[in-house]
């Protein structure tokens, strides 16, 4: 029966890939939101390192028995920025090996169990009454939706199988010369992208190869091009996220080129070995089988399944000692100004073996929360439309709430319930203090966006920038390294400098919009809010002195103990 190419091809397509990039997005921003920290620290046990990233993308591959989808999920977990990109590039390569373990499954049915999950997920969000609860819904309603839009998009081209065009053009390929493979490798990578599953592609070919549709070597020649077609779905994933998640989508692509390339000039010498390694599997895949009256080739897929194993495995082998150098070349894709601005969302002092150290632990804490402030400054850069700002106010403040809550989460860890009571004050005061600055993050971070959204006039513009430098001035009390320290304003002068200010607004009368005025009388809000957050960190860092008690510290210089300890000058 003829498919109607609008109803049967169009339609699931496009509507599957609505649906699959939805729930990308809805699984990056729910892990995001959900629990950034224990989830690095998770995937730091499982895919921490080079070796067990690839055990990781194996194993996990080897059940899901979808390449694509661990891939699609890498890409999210980095755009999340739960894993870097380095364990994310040796997770990819493990998954390329898991998925040729179970090549004789064409797929998993998750098609529609993601669409009754997504469901369940949907109504779990929509109810909950938490916001871990829905986090948790989002994560988990995104992770369904891809596969349900994945399979919303096979099905939509499905119909391409029984269209006799496709079938003529694949039956006609032959692998016997450089030529023809390459033209067999390449046919095979537009249908895998096409179809978004390199274990369909493979499951087409075995068919074709047992029926004698295919020569088996030719068969063989369809699984290299089908490695290369399913980086197409990593791609399209990457399409609208962060720089590196695209660079692990690039990673996945760069990589399946590479293991081709290497493995074309390769292919007829290794054919000879296929034959050779076929001897422990039945035979010879080219010799037919009589089956009720019609010659088959039962071989042909073994020999692709053996043949699509061993090139994962070599490939993974040949490229994994260079990993380091894919991140380095990556890091380079796409690098423009803003790549130079420091990573804010990982910690640079909190050294996990100086938690039990408040010698140590004490001045590391400073140091990171006084990178903090100096990240939250560039909001005021940000403000002022600064050359050397950060582009995205968002993705700042998502980096520096993601350092916030490390340095909270590694203060409140040096708690113990044995500790003098001068340490506990001086780490309850720690705590208190980073509440405050990080309250300080957000009123910045304010500023910034009130300032984003509105387009000002010149006039308006002026009154702006002098608020932000007002709020700059007074953010010298409480940073390190900032030269001479301005002259201190009383509460009573910081109040009659942001009156004089809303007066000024106020009577310029048809000089200023009216909608400039009003995003003025806000920010000065803001403001007013920054100055009594500084005033207030001023005060905690001056109410318990930021030192380490000698005897304290010589009490606890015994085995098992915290060590020499020496005094930390509040900042």
């Amino acid at each position: 029966m003829q498919a109607d190419i609008f109803k049967d091809i169009l339609v699931p397509v496009i509507g599957g890939l609505g649906i699959f990039m939805l729930g990308l997005e809805f699984m990056s921003n729910g892990i995001q939101a959900l629990a950034v920290n224990k989830m690095r620290a998770l995937l730091a046990k499982i895919a921490g390192t080079p070796i067990k990233g690839v055990l990781a993308g194996t194993a996990i591959t080897g059940v899901i028995q979808s390449s694509t989808a661990m891939t699609v999920m890498v890409v999210g977990l980095v755009n999340a920025g739960v894993i870097g990109l380095r364990p994310a590039i040796s997770v990819i390569m493990g998954a390329n090996i898991g998925t040729t373990l179970g090549n004789g499954l064409i797929a998993l049915p998750l098609g529609p169990l993601g669409l009754i999950l997504g469901g369940t997920f949907a109504l779990i969000y929509v109810f909950a009454k938490t916001e871990k609860v829905k986090n948790i819904a989002l994560a988990c309603m995104g992770f369904a939706l891809i596969f349900y839009g994945l399979n919303l998009m096979t099905g939509g081209l499905r119909p391409l199988r029984n269209m006799p065009e496709v079938m003529s053009a694949i039956s006609a390929l032959k692998a016997d010369n450089l030529m023809g493979l390459i033209y067999c490798i390449l046919t095979a990578a537009l249908i895998t992208a096409l179809i978004h599953s390199s274990s369909a592609t493979i499951g087409i070919v075995m068919g074709l190869g047992s029926a004698g549709v295919l020569d088996w070597q030719t068969a063989v020649a369809f699984s290299l091009g089908a490695d290369l077609g399913t980086t197409i779905t990593s791609w399209m994933a990457s399409l609208n996220l962060s720089k590196n998640a695209k660079r692990a989508a690039y990673a996945h692509i760069s990589f399946n080129i590479i293991g081709v390339a290497v493995m074309v000039p390769l292919f007829f010498p290794s054919m000879e070995v296929l034959k050779f390694v076929m001897q422990w599997f039945g035979g010879d895949p080219g010799v037919a089988v009589a089956v009720n009256g019609k010659d088959t080739f039962p071989l042909v897929p073994v020999a692709i399944g053996l043949y699509s194993t061993f090139f994962n495995i070599f490939n993974t082998a040949l490229l994994f000692p260079f990993v380091g150098v894919f991140e380095r070349v990556l890091l380079q894709v796409g690098k423009d100004v803003s790549d130079e601005f420091e990573d804010y969302s990982t910690p640079r002092y909190l050294n996990p073996n100086y938690a039990k150290d408040p010698a140590q632990a004490l001045p590391a804490i400073q140091r990171e929360t006084a990178r903090y402030l100096d990240a939250a400054v560039l909001f005021l850069d940000i403000a002022k439309q600064a050359p050397n700002a950060p582009d995205d106010s968002i993705e700042h403040s998502q980096a520096i709430d993601v350092l916030s809550r490390e340095i909270r989460q590694y203060t409140a860890g040096l708690f113990d319930p044995n500790m003098p009571h001068d340490r506990a004050n001086l780490v309850a005061s720690l705590i208190e203090e980073e509440d405050f600055t990080a309250n300080l993050g957000e009123s910045l971070y304010q500023i910034a966006r009130r300032v984003e959204r509105h387009p000002f006039s010149d006039a308006g513009r002026k009154l702006v920038n002098e608020v932000v430098d007002l709020v700059g001035q007074e953010l010298r009390m409480i940073l390190p390294n900032t030269g001479p320290l301005p002259t201190v304003m009383t509460p009573d002068e910081r109040i009659a400098a942001l009156e004089a200010l809303r007066d000024r607004a106020v009577k310029m009368g048809s000089d200023l919009p009216w909608e400039d005025r009003g995003a003025i009388l806000a920010l000065l809000g803001s403001a007013e809010r920054a100055f009594y957050l500084i005033e207030r960190i001023n005060d905690e860092r001056k109410s318990v002195p930021r030192i380490v008690p000698v005897a304290e510290t010589a009490r606890d210089s015994v085995p098992g103990g915290f060590g020499q300890a020496a005094a930390v000058p509040a900042e």
